[in-house]
């Protein structure tokens, strides 16, 4: 079923007040209504790069018809077309501080490393963006541009920001989600090494009766049956989770129960993540 925008009451006073009787009751976005409305912000103020038109100033000379949207310390992101199809671009840059040889042997290495792990997440049935082409000679990978889809993070903050809405009752079924992703993923043996909010997406439009989760950019993924890894793993969502969105242990916990119950190795995982949290909590202790 898709997902139903969740009607809360009025907050106002009691049947005596007119204007509160009146007012219409509060609506907790569903994740397709977000990603319209952050379309229609983007062509509105005229953000080319955000509405994925692929249009505007140039962001670099190297590669025409695409437009630099974002930069982290590890690559930019450009956005364009590629064989007639949306897509993004992301170029990882060298660093001037590392020996010449050394930089294009790791940043090669990295390219062809994310390269691989997305096409095996992909085999393992984990939603991705689709890669297009890799260029290892500029390392630079074309992949699919999610243009129906909004970050997890944006969708936490949007629902939690509804005045008198149920946010931990609208957010469960994705929380729920994002548990059985990761389950599938680490089942597979992947390691993704930078899991946030920023990068869980959701995705959802006319054609897609309910929102899937869609995990980006393994830049530092790995591949690895260690249940240590994967308790690391969890860890590093747990801690950026908690600290992007305060107060919601209890919607992290639904991400766990989700986990153990759809993981055939979430015994294990859960005993080292518990592990790896006691290891945290005695190094902040002693600083």
């Amino acid at each position: 079923m898709a997902d139903k925008v969740e009607k809360i009451p009025s907050l106002g006073g009691g049947s005596g007040d007119s204007s509160a009787s009146s007012s219409k009751p509060t609506e907790i976005p569903t994740v397709a209504q977000m990603i319209e409305t952050q379309n229609q912000a983007a062509s509105a103020s005229g953000d080319s790069a955000a509405a994925g038109e692929g249009t505007g100033t140039p962001g670099s000379p190297q590669h025409p018809g695409f437009v630099l949207f974002k930069q982290g310390a590890e690559a930019r992101l450009y956005r364009g077309t590629f064989l007639g199809k949306h897509a993004v671009l992301k170029e990882r840059f060298s660093k001037k501080y590392r020996h010449p040889r050394l930089d294009e042997k790791l940043t090669t290495k990295r390219t062809q490393g994310e390269a691989r792990t997305v096409a095996r997440a992909r085999k393992a049935g984990i939603p991705t963006p689709c890669i297009y082409f890799v260029n290892y000679r500029s390392n630079c990978i074309y992949m699919e541009d999610l243009r129906s889809a909004t970050t997890s993070r944006d969708y936490i903050v949007a629902v939690q920001s509804v005045r008198g809405g149920d946010s931990f009752r609208a957010l469960q079924p994705i929380m729920d989600k994002i548990g059985k992703t990761l389950a599938t993923m680490h089942d597979g043996d992947i390691i993704h090494g930078d899991l946030t909010t920023s990068n869980i997406m959701l995705k959802q439009d006319s054609s897609m009766p309910e929102t899937q989760v869609v995990l980006i950019d393994f830049g530092l993924s790995s591949v690895s049956h260690l249940p240590e890894d994967k308790g690391v793993d969890l860890y590093v969502l747990e801690k950026a989770f908690l600290s992007t969105h305060p107060n919601t242990e209890k919607l992290f916990s639904i991400i766990l129960k989700s986990y153990t119950r759809h993981s055939r190795k979430s015994k294990e995982v859960i005993k080292k993540l518990d592990e790896v949290r006691l290891r945290g909590r005695k190094r902040t202790m002693v600083g």
